[in-house]
């Protein structure tokens, strides 16, 4: 592609996700707040439960635009699908949705920063860039498996890596699985979206959640734990 035309392409794209965090910033208060959404729980819930399929199709392509445009609204989001459409239901399309909203914002952080990074970092960061090549599955996996790191945040610093976009959909579609499962959980378990918006995460940490939560977190060193003994047995064995 000519210089020109990759820029004019960069160019289209950056003004879609401007315009995609405008639209957020001004239709979510208003429209698709939590608050609003609380207020009117009982009214919302029942919609849902009769328009189930429209309202699941608007919830995946609700939640893929804005893990696209890596809005920071995802773990608000699950739980409050799962407390609208309850655990198997939430769990299914969120998995899906999460999954094609972090290629989209995969593809276009890779769009627009990688190149730049690279040309300034990269002969720096050459060691760093090999090796998540080739263990591009496990770091992937690691990354998704971490909750405290934010979700649109590792989709960005994944783009500027090499990693093949195949195997950053499989590893992050199998890597989300149980954080999605808690976060799902977490919302399901709600008696009112009041709750949410008064208390914030921390209003759904009943002792199970927050068993969950810990379960997640040492998850990714219990995996690593694993693998490194499993590498030692390899080598043992040859």
């Amino acid at each position: 592609m000519p210089a020109a035309n990759k820029i004019r392409a960069r160019l289209t794209l950056l003004a879609a996700v401007a315009l995609l965090w405008l639209a957020a910033w001004w239709l979510l208060p208003q429209f698709l707040s939590l608050q609003m959404l609380a207020a009117h729980d009982d009214t919302v819930r029942t919609w849902c439960r009769q328009h189930t399929a429209v309202s699941l199709g608007i919830l995946f392509a609700g939640y893929t635009t804005v893990t696209a445009a890596s809005i920071p609204a995802a773990a608000l989001m699950t739980m409050a699908a799962g407390w609208l459409f309850g655990f198997w239901s939430a769990f299914v399309v969120i998995s899906f949705a999460s999954t094609l909203g972090a290629t989209g914002a995969f593809l276009i952080s890779r769009s627009l920063l990688r190149d730049a990074m690279l040309a300034r970092y990269g002969h720096q960061q050459q060691k760093l860039l090999r090796s998540v090549e080739r263990n591009g599955a496990a770091v992937v996996l690691l990354l998704r498996l971490v909750p405290t790191i934010p979700f649109f945040l590792v989709n960005i610093l994944l783009a500027l890596s090499p990693i093949r976009l195949r195997t950053f959909w499989w590893a992050s579609q199998l890597g989300m699985l149980p954080g999605t499962a808690v976060f799902v959980a977490a919302g399901a378990s709600l008696p009112s979206l009041k709750t949410l918006e008064t208390h914030g995460t921390t209003g759904v940490l009943t002792w199970q959640t927050a068993t969950a939560f810990v379960a997640l977190a040492c998850l990714p060193v219990t995996i690593r734990l694993l693998l490194k003994k499993f590498r030692k047995q390899k080598t043992y064995d040859l």
